[in-house]
């Protein structure tokens, strides 16, 4: 069960709302210890940048030393987007660990893989015919630039989405939804069935532009509703302070990963805009379609280490929400500082607590 052994704060002032059953039985069998202070601070915090924030969001903060989850609306599911990228990531580097894949595998991107929205390496597909490189590289792109054909080549190469849900069981990630390929998926958003066309220049926003307002509007409430790659924020943090603590992958293939998030170049005035330049930051984004002015799926995840060494695990994600982008970024990294602040007064406590057993000579 994925929360039975981690401590999940959920205050009765947060909204009940339906969602993964998994994750909201297992909440119900936690029994948190007591809050320190310091961490009933930090759930106000969530709770007020959460419930003043003009959308739908879910927010997730674990102090992974602390073995402590607070949340705000972090039981529901919210939409991926991108995020999913990290899990077929996860993936290929398990089985890089089982020796079922080498990540300097050749592998030939041409016309058939491109996909669609962002994909640098479309371009060099145009120029080229095709493009050659390794498994090694397609995550890098995946990772850092969110580049969907990269990711969808690699999805290919393990498996499916099948596979990608199973390594998720299997670590007992259960409540998390990877979904399926980004061409299936955000041509279903759009009320569209994918054709290998729309990967050419403006080919699907043309084509999106035709479906009749009452179809798109279906299928956007439909996703938004009962999200295909759904995940409830505390299940995010849940992945990553394991990713963090070497429990789904080996030493190296970790140690790769965590490397590869840190170089993230997408969005970078979300979350990581709310640390100090000390801190080492290691996120992934995700953004979804826009209908009517209303954006799907603006998410940002990651770890947060601070100056000494203590790591959390954040996730904040918009399923909807019609403010500007600005204000969208402004809240995410609320939600950083809020954590920073309080790293700052536990790390305060901690050198009182290390100054007195000094002077009592019980150090």
């Amino acid at each position: 069960m994925l929360l039975a052994l981690i401590l999940v704060w959920t205050p009765r002032s947060h909204p009940e709302v339906d969602g993964d059953p998994l994750v909201e039985q297992a909440a119900d069998e936690v029994q948190p210890a007591p809050m320190t202070p310091e961490q009933r601070e930090l759930d106000r915090e969530i709770s007020r940048i959460g419930g003043t924030f003009p959308g739908h969001v879910g927010i997730a903060v674990r102090d992974i030393a602390a073995r402590r989850t607070l949340h705000f609306n972090g039981l529901q599911l919210f939409p991926q987007q991108s995020v999913s990228k990290l899990w077929v990531t996860l993936t290929a580097l398990g089985e890089v660990d089982a020796g079922e894949l080498e990540l300097t595998e050749k592998v030939e991107i041409r016309d058939p893989d491109l996909t669609v929205f962002h994909q640098p390496i479309r371009e060099i597909v145009r120029r080229r015919g095709s493009f050659t490189t390794d498994y090694a590289d397609l995550i890098e792109r995946a990772i850092t630039h969110s580049d969907n054909t990269a990711n969808d080549r690699i999805l290919r190469r393990v498996g499916g989405p099948d596979v990608v849900q199973k390594f998720l069981d299997d670590h007992g990630l259960s409540s998390i939804r990877f979904g399926t390929d980004e061409r299936t998926k955000q041509s279903g958003i759009a009320g569209l069935t994918w054709t290998q066309a729309y990967s050419k220049g403006a080919a699907f926003f043309d084509a999106r532009d035709q479906v009749p307002d009452q179809r798109r509007s279906n299928a956007f409430e439909a996703y938004l509703a009962d999200p295909i790659d759904g995940a409830p924020p505390v299940a995010i943090v849940e992945a990553l302070a394991r990713l963090h603590e070497g429990k789904l992958l080996s030493g190296p293939s970790t140690a790769l990963l965590l490397a590869t998030m840190s170089r993230t170049k997408s969005g970078p005035q979300r979350l990581k805009a709310g640390a100090p330049q000390d801190w080492i930051v290691r996120h992934k984004t995700g953004t979804g379609q826009v209908y009517d002015g209303e954006q799907s799926g603006y998410n940002d995840i990651g770890l947060f280490t601070s100056p000494d060494g203590r790591t959390y695990a954040i996730a904040v994600m918009i399923a909807r929400t019609r403010v500007s982008i600005p204000e969208r970024m402004a809240m995410m990294q609320e939600v950083v500082r809020a954590v920073v602040n309080y790293d700052t007064t536990i790390a305060m406590d901690r050198d009182v607590d290390r100054r007195m057993s000094e002077e009592d000579g019980t150090a």
